[in-house]
């Protein structure tokens, strides 16, 4: 399966997050921000598939995460993650970057099969 790097504050929610997606079969590297996402990606972690990452958090959020893994790993998938509306919409100035934009609250299911969906693995 891929390998995901997960970035988000709540600890409840990337908790939850990761679960679901190793119920997948998928290996879950977590940031709680974006900047230590970016040092992640930075420091090695070429073997990243995926870049799932909240839009509102301290420090860097979601969408500057977006256009730094952009310019910097152009090939590698990012799906983003909000429970804003507002946040949404700025995201959706991003669809040459961003592939799914989720919004929350999700279910366990409903995470896991837009997951898969934007890795392209089969139901």
């Amino acid at each position: 399966m891929a390998a995901v790097l997960l970035v988000e504050d709540d600890d409840s929610v990337r908790i939850f997050v990761r679960r679901a997606l190793e119920q997948d079969g998928h290996t879950v590297c977590e940031a709680s921000d974006g900047a230590a996402a970016l040092d992640t990606l930075r420091n090695g972690a070429d073997a990243t598939d995926l870049v799932l990452s909240d839009i509102q958090m301290p420090i860097m959020d979601g969408i500057e995460l977006a256009l730094n893994v952009a310019r910097e790993r152009p090939d590698l998938p990012l799906v983003l993650m909000t429970g804003y509306a507002h946040q949404r919409e700025r995201a959706h100035g991003l669809d040459s970057i961003v592939r799914d934009v989720i919004e929350k609250p999700f279910t366990l299911a409903e995470i896991r099969a837009r997951v898969n969906q934007v890795l392209e693995v089969p139901a």
